[in-house]
């Protein structure tokens, strides 16, 4: 669907990492966008899912009590996958919230125009709607409609954020997400759902990640030969880690197996999932 994309083009900042692997998505990451006329808070939240281990089962409890405190919900839908009987399912959840449904047809580049009114009909059909905008959050097109569309929907009050802060994560979790995201990027098949990591150590010069997967193969494929692959990730993910932080620093990754570590209760809670 290309939801953390989208919300990534509206705050006009990177707050959510992106991935071509489904359920990227883990914890509720809020975007702030803030001028001097209004403050945009956007959530981003795990796909509706069919809870199957700890982490899965929190993750929609995770949605499931996001919803209790919404004043609009933006359902994004890809213009490149068929709108089906999972996306009727989600549909069925947000048209009984009684608030504003506005949907985001994404991914309209490079697709013809009937191909776009096709699924804007089906998507059309999906319930009461309060708007229909088709997008693509990748180049940009449609979005600054998009964005004023949300904007009318906002409450007056005051501000709940500083003007400054475009995301409610810890910058811990930045970091490790960071790095995830680009763990996801490089390896396939079971290992991506396998991945997570977390920030050890931060000083003035060095931060520590360890990445955590559940079995020692899964640990080798990330390592790679001769360490290549997780030195791949640290090469990628540094730029936007030093971006953070505001500084030049060593990161230094560490690859560990935790059997498992979804079904851990104790260890979900201390990675904040």
């Amino acid at each position: 669907m290309g939801k953390s994309t989208l919300v990534n083009s509206l705050t006009g900042e990177k707050v959510a990492i992106t991935s071509d692997k489904p359920n990227t998505t883990r914890r509720r990451v809020t975007g702030i966008s803030t001028t001097d006329d209004y403050q945009l808070i956007l959530t981003d939240l795990p796909g509706w899912q069919r809870p199957i281990d700890p982490l899965t089962e929190r993750m929609q409890q995770t949605v499931d009590a996001s919803f209790e405190e919404v004043d609009a919900v933006l359902f994004v839908l890809s213009t490149r996958e068929r709108i089906g009987a999972g996306d009727r399912y989600i549909a069925r959840r947000v048209f009984t919230l009684d608030v504003p449904v506005v949907i985001a047809l994404n991914k309209v580049d490079r697709l013809k125009a009937g191909h776009i009114a096709t699924q804007m009909k089906t998507a059309a059909a999906l319930g009461d709607f309060h708007a229909l905008h088709p997008v693509s959050a990748k180049t940009g097109e449609g979005v600054p409609a998009l964005r004023e569309e949300l904007v009318s929907l906002l409450p007056e009050g005051p501000l709940y954020f500083p003007a400054e802060q475009t995301t409610d994560l810890p910058l811990e979790a930045q970091i490790a997400e960071l790095v995830r995201e680009q763990a996801l990027r490089l390896t396939r098949e079971e290992v991506p759902h396998a991945i997570t990591a977390e920030v050890v150590d931060i000083d003035e010069r060095r931060v520590h990640v360890r990445i955590y997967t559940e079995t020692e193969s899964q640990k080798q494929i990330l390592i790679g030969k001769g360490g290549s692959v997780v030195r791949e990730i640290g090469t990628w993910a540094r730029p936007g880690v030093e971006a953070l932080l505001g500084r030049k620093v060593f990161l230094e990754l560490q690859v560990k197996a935790a059997p498992r570590w979804r079904r851990n209760q104790t260890m979900l809670e201390r990675l904040g999932l």
